[in-house]
């Protein structure tokens, strides 16, 4: 798994000066984490842009902090401005990696749907991300649901059908439905 990087610089700037960043295509974010100093740091919003696209929440990125060392970090939360929709503000999380953490990993759903297709079925996605629990370098940033198997309106896909590591632990029961088809209305 190759290491997704970031550069960020530290911020001394906080409240409402932030702005005068945010016109330099700075975004403001800060670093906490377990036994970690919160930290302010500034991200390039261009670079950040690119990150988020390819890690989304549930994949690990290398901080490089000018000054710090690198460090080992989640994206926690995004903000956005209501207006423009752009980043607004960011929480990273600093992770232990000798520590399992909790979190959720989003499900993409692939393939196409033999019932959907030749029945003229509907596709109901039951859930779209699964908590997890597993070391860090063990999580994975997306679980791939084929929905392919769906062939005829009695077949589902539960959480025991998907292909996950043995060392990433599902917080949630093996028999819980993730997608099925149910027949059209007439």
């Amino acid at each position: 798994m190759t290491k997704i990087q970031l550069k960020a610089q530290a911020r001394d700037i906080t409240g409402k000066k932030v702005k005068q960043g945010r016109r330099k295509g700075l975004i403001p974010a800060v670093v906490y984490g377990n036994k970690v100093k919160p930290k302010n740091v500034w991200v390039n919003y261009v670079d950040f842009n690119k990150v988020y696209k390819n890690a989304g929440e549930s994949t690990l990125i290398e901080l490089d902090a000018q000054g710090d060392a690198k460090s080992s970090v989640l994206i926690h939360e995004v903000q956005n401005d209501p207006i423009t929709g752009n980043f607004s503000h960011i929480d990273f999380f600093q992770v232990r990696m000798d520590q399992k953490l909790e979190t959720e990993v989003p499900l993409e759903f692939i393939g196409e749907s033999g019932a959907v297709k030749s029945l003229g079925g509907v596709l109901i996605k039951s859930i779209d991300a699964i908590p997890v629990s597993c070391l860090p370098a063990d999580l994975p940033p997306k679980i791939d649901v084929d929905i392919s198997k769906l062939a005829t309106f009695n077949d589902s896909i539960k959480i025991g059908d998907l292909k996950i590591s043995e060392k990433v632990t599902v917080q949630i029961e093996p028999e819980t439905v993730v997608a099925n088809v149910i027949p059209p209305r007439s």
